[in-house]
């Protein structure tokens, strides 16, 4: 019986049941926030959104919408818990990460509510493997308060000229100093590391640049160590909104394609660089 068809078992109600055909679709996608061992999930009417932070100081959020799922249905206006974001990809990856072509492990979550474990089932050529997952209490998390009308500074890119970046820059840097500008330089990236200070300019005009909206001059750094685990997003992404606000916060919005051209977005704020003083600048 396909896992989309097969009835809830007796008991309580879920108050969140999600499939999909293709479990890779969401494990690629947490893949790219897995840079702590736990996560928070928000299940709403529009989808779910998973959140992870490290240190009061990054945050990353991968939203996955409703429309992504064959079935999604939330019975409470939200749903919230915390889990094991490590033991929830070893459970979604549990037939191997490679599926032979034409094969797909499909997925059903199922979950109770509050104190109840989340339910994998898990199929691929037949086979049905069953997960429970303990949740956990919810931490209170971050609130970057980053809506639209407290962006400064935005611009959009094609993800390969911030690969192409982060490839050719010095990592041994600590910061990552980034420059917005209506002016010139208008977008540049900066490293100060044992190779001495490299600089990497963008063009308001450069093939590359969707979008360019700057209202501002400023220049922000922020740890690299911090920013390397967006890199895993910044991979599967087709493009990247940076936004920075009038306190230097930093986001970075990565637009995903799977691989049915289902379209998913990966967030990530990030604080600036405190230790920073201007004079520095």
């Amino acid at each position: 019986m396909p896992l989309s068809t097969q009835p809830p078992a007796s008991g309580e109600p879920y108050v969140l049941v999600a499939s999909l055909d293709n479990a890779r679709h969401l494990s690629s996608l947490l893949r790219a926030v897995h840079f702590q061992d736990h996560a928070t999930c928000f299940a709403t009417a529009n989808g779910i959104r998973v959140t992870v932070e490290d240190a009061k100081c990054i945050q990353a959020n991968a939203f996955i919408q409703a429309e992504i799922f064959q079935e999604f249905a939330v019975q409470e206006e939200s749903v919230t818990f915390r889990i094991n974001l490590s033991v929830l990809l070893d459970c979604l990856t549990i037939f191997g990460t490679s599926s032979l072509p034409g094969t797909s492990t499909a997925l059903r979550m199922c979950y109770r509510g509050y104190g109840y474990p989340l339910m994998l089932f898990l199929e691929e050529g037949g086979v049905v493997t069953v997960c429970k997952i303990n949740t956990q209490e919810p931490d209170e998390l971050l609130d970057f308060d980053f809506c639209s009308t407290k962006v400064v500074n935005k611009i959009i890119l094609q993800s390969e000229g911030l690969r192409e970046a982060f490839a050719e820059l010095d990592m041994t840097s600590e910061v990552l100093q980034i420059t917005m500008s209506p002016d010139k330089p208008y977008f540049r990236l900066s490293t100060f590391g044992n190779a001495g200070s490299a600089h990497l300019d963008y063009p308001r005009d450069s093939d590359l640049m969707e979008a360019f909206h700057c209202n501002q001059t400023q220049t922000n750094r922020y740890k690299i160590s911090l920013l390397k685990p967006s890199t895993k997003a910044l991979a599967l992404s087709c493009k990247v909104s940076i936004r920075t606000d009038a306190q230097g916060f930093l986001s970075l919005q990565y637009m995903i394609r799977n691989e049915d051209g289902q379209i998913c977005f990966v967030e990530y704020y990030c604080c600036p660089d405190e230790d920073i003083t201007e004079a520095e600048l």
